[in-house]
């Protein structure tokens, strides 16, 4: 499969044309337009350790949810120059996704931590800038903050930060991933009994324990690595690309 292919494919697959990001969704960094690609690495940043690893994996991709190009002109000097002549020189693709796979209803990073939690629906949530990129709904069963973290693979070490001021067991949730902190308003607004995202935020505290709500909060990169792999697995099973998850951990 060459890159025009593959772009198609996650264009169509990920919708994301219909997103207004600042992000340079797509490629970024195109291969060689007829090498094969039959090897795709994913991880959350494209960051010198993530390239490296891409390039000594052997992969002709590397698909990340943070790239290097975030809507305005950016000088190719210093560490940023030296990220892309890394992956010109191995002749690696840079392809990048970031809103649009947050929001996906399968694959993105919120819809993967409903899977997680055995949610069997859920329904948009967290608007932003007009769009819903979160989803809410119900847990299977009830159950507090602690057990929400271990079912998501959240851990105290690479972030994890739960404020439990709301219900002791909970039923209804909502997610959006990253650095969405201020969103807990609208879920709190909505009723929803938590509110689980990546970063946390002091300025919330007392907010949050003052009206009684839930935050789990499971670090920025763990909320978001679900997404990359879910896209991994999607070409493994649908394509026969081989794949493999570069995991750089930031603890934040």
């Amino acid at each position: 499969m060459r890159l025009d292919e593959l772009d198609g494919i996650l264009r169509s697959t990920l919708k994301i044309s219909d997103f207004n990001d600042i992000s340079l969704n797509g490629v970024q960094v195109a291969c060689c337009p007829e090498r094969e690609i039959t090897k795709v690495a994913l991880a959350v940043d494209a960051c010198q350790a993530s390239i490296d690893a891409a390039v000594e994996e052997g992969a002709q991709l590397l698909f990340v949810h943070h790239g290097l190009f975030w809507g305005q002109p950016i000088a190719v000097s210093g560490i940023h120059y030296k990220r892309v002549k890394t992956l010109l020189d191995a002749d690696v693709g840079l392809y990048a996704c970031h809103l649009p796979l947050d929001a996906h209803p399968v694959l993105g990073n919120n819809a993967q931590m409903c899977l997680s939690l055995g949610m069997k629906g859920y329904d948009p949530f967290g608007l932003y800038h007009g769009q819903y990129i979160g989803f809410k709904g119900e847990l299977p069963f009830e159950m507090d903050c602690q057990e929400i973290a271990r079912l998501l693979g959240f851990s105290v070490e690479w972030g994890l930060r739960i404020l439990p001021f709301g219900k002791e067991m909970v039923r209804t949730v909502g997610i959006i991933s990253g650095g969405a902190a201020d969103d807990v308003h609208q879920a709190m607004d909505e009723g929803l009994d938590c509110y689980i995202t990546g970063e946390c935020s002091h300025e919330l505290y007392h907010t949050l324990l003052e009206r009684g709500m839930n935050m789990v909060c499971g670090g920025h990169y763990q909320s978001e690595v679900f997404g990359v792999k879910a896209v991994g697995r999607f070409l493994e099973k649908e394509y026969g690309l081989e794949t493999v998850f570069i995991d750089r951990k930031t603890a934040l």
